[in-house]
């Protein structure tokens, strides 16, 4: 019997187990907190797929390839959109309750850039905590073996191969493969949305086991995070409700940037916020709501309100403080469509992995479907175990001279990226970082496990933002801003200097170095067919997706 062990306890991990265990594999999923502490729980958006008659895969697909910016992997594209009406089914029959119309009929959102309503939600704005507990139960059911408040410290690895895992305790549980599914790493930055587990911990461990990692450079920062408390999304769907963005002297400021004002693309409106704050000496700016008033704000989004009034606010009275905030990473770890990574026995699903599905910068609600889609096609690989065997190896990183430095702290941390590395990136700004960054890993002090993966994958989006010259997607440098030079837009290459060999003793944890590859794929995709009974026009969105 195939032994596996799943890092990671989101819908890309969950989907994952549930998978392998239905394929006869014995399954164990680590998580470092308890299983429902995931980026998942928290989404408030909702899961793109097309479940309507009048709605078609080649449309999903070409709004997947629009807000990639062509640098899409189609292939993962064609996967994602095919294979998601059937995920969706699964995820109805282990227990989410989407919402319904009056007739029964799924209630679609119609969300930005999406040329159809194809949005399903959950609870209003918890479908992903509905998502989480459906899923948390059908494990258990199951007979899944589940350890919580497990930290992640290591894989390891018997002759270039992965074979289990080691604990933060020294613990050590062997098996034939692992999948990472430990999400992103938003903690990077001094503002996310991420929950303060989103550390980077399974790309970490890959970079050390020398596997394949790519697109790092592409963060997308979502425009509005509450300014006061824990971190905690506000959803685009407010804005697309009517609320507005204004200055601390009031005025709407977003139609400087763009003439959908506040319905501009996310990382537009990011931007503009940003540039808002830093006119007024980086104090947030306010998100209006007033005009919907508490009834409708209280229906429409409960989570939210909850939340806003939990830290005393009052947002059907008083705008609220609100930031830009890092909130999904497009790249991750190199996998092919069912999640391989370039090193045997290691597989990489959800937010952590990089399968070429968001290109340049991720369509809204397409996270929770990828880690439905290719969590499923993971679980259902990994009994068979069959090597990736056109895996890219990966390259040297590039290391940077240290220069002078603070102190090491993940504040330290978090400022240095948000100021170099977030939003708007310059070349000389990003060789700061990587001077700081070369100098902090120099270091023999000990740090936790999370800080050292948060300096070693800090290292790499860095040397990724460096080494892409141009602006493409939701990397948007100020020293080259417009978009179409070769190196800001060829999709999938490998970019040299980015990474560092790994190795690994036979039977030991491997050592802290790190590599980066990718694929490399046709730079001009191809367009979809795009079924005949499309609209001319796309309609304007109703509503935006926070997901």
């Amino acid at each position: 019997m195939t032994t596996v062990v799943v890092v990671g306890s989101g819908i890309a991990g969950l989907t994952a187990a549930l998978h392998a265990v239905e394929n006869g594999c014995a399954v164990t999923v680590v998580t470092k907190g308890a299983v429902a502490d995931t980026n998942t729980r928290w989404a408030q958006g909702g899961i793109a797929a097309v479940t309507s008659p009048l709605d078609d895969v080649a449309s999903h697909a070409a709004d997947t390839l629009t807000a990639g910016v062509g640098m899409n992997d189609p292939s993962a594209v064609d996967v994602l959109v095919g294979e998601g009406p059937t995920r969706i089914v699964e995820l109805v029959a282990r227990g989410v309750a989407f919402d319904r119309g009056v007739d029964g009929d799924f209630a679609r959102g119609l969300e930005a850039a999406h040329a159809r309503p194809r949005v399903l939600h959950a609870g209003g704005d918890a479908t992903g905590a509905a998502i989480q507990a459906a899923l948390g139960a059908a494990v258990r059911a199951a007979g899944v073996a589940v350890r919580e408040h497990a930290l992640l410290r290591d894989l390891i690895l018997d002759d270039g191969r992965v074979t289990g895992v080691e604990l933060a305790d020294g613990e050590r549980l062997t098996a034939d493969a692992v999948i990472l599914a430990t999400g992103g790493a938003g903690q990077l930055y001094a503002h996310t949305t991420n929950p303060l587990g989103a550390t980077g911990d399974g790309i970490a461990a890959a970079i050390r086991a020398g596997a394949a990692v790519a697109d790092l450079e592409f963060v997308q920062f979502h425009p509005t995070a509450l300014a006061v408390g824990a971190p905690f999304l506000v959803s685009e769907a407010v804005r697309g409700e009517g609320a507005v963005l204004v200055d601390e002297a009031g005025r709407r400021f977003a139609f400087d940037a763009h003439p959908d004002g506040e319905l501009a693309p996310r990382d537009v409106v990011a931007r503009a916020n940003a540039r808002a704050m830093a006119a007024q000496d980086g104090r947030p700016v306010l998100l209006d709501a007033t005009a919907l008033g508490a009834a409708r704000l209280a229906e429409r989004f409960p989570t939210i309100d909850a939340a806003v009034r939990e830290r005393g606010l009052d947002w059907a009275r008083d705008p609220i403080a609100v930031t830009p905030a890092a909130h999904y990473l497009m790249g991750g770890v190199v996998t092919d469509l069912d999640g391989r990574s370039s090193v045997p026995g290691l597989y990489a699903v959800g937010e952590t992995a990089r399968t070429g599905v968001h290109g340049a910068n991720r369509l809204a609600s397409n996270s929770l479907l990828e880690g439905a889609v290719f969590g499923a096609r993971a679980g259902d690989a990994v009994a068979r175990d069959e090597a990736w065997r056109e895996a890219s190896p990966a390259l040297p990183l590039q290391t940077s001279a240290p220069t002078e430095a603070p102190p090491f702290s993940r504040e330290a941390l978090q400022k240095l990226l948000w100021a170099e590395a977030g939003l708007v990136r310059d070349g000389a700004g990003l060789a700061r970082a990587a001077g700081v960054l070369a100098a902090w890993s120099a270091e023999t002090a000990g740090r936790s496990i999370e800080d050292a993966n948060l300096l070693l994958v800090a290292t790499h989006v860095v040397a990724a933002a460096r080494a892409r010259s141009g602006s493409i997607g939701a990397h948007f440098r100020s020293d080259a801003p417009d978009a179409g030079t070769p190196a800001a837009a060829t999709p999938g290459t490998v970019t040299p200097g980015t990474v560092t060999p790994g190795t690994a003793t036979p039977g030991t944890v491997t050592p802290g170095t790190a590599t980066q590859g990718a694929r490399t794929r046709d730079a001009s995709p191809p367009r979809p067919d795009v079924s005949p009974s499309a609209p001319a026009s796309r309609p304007r969105p109703q509503e935006v997706s926070a997901c």
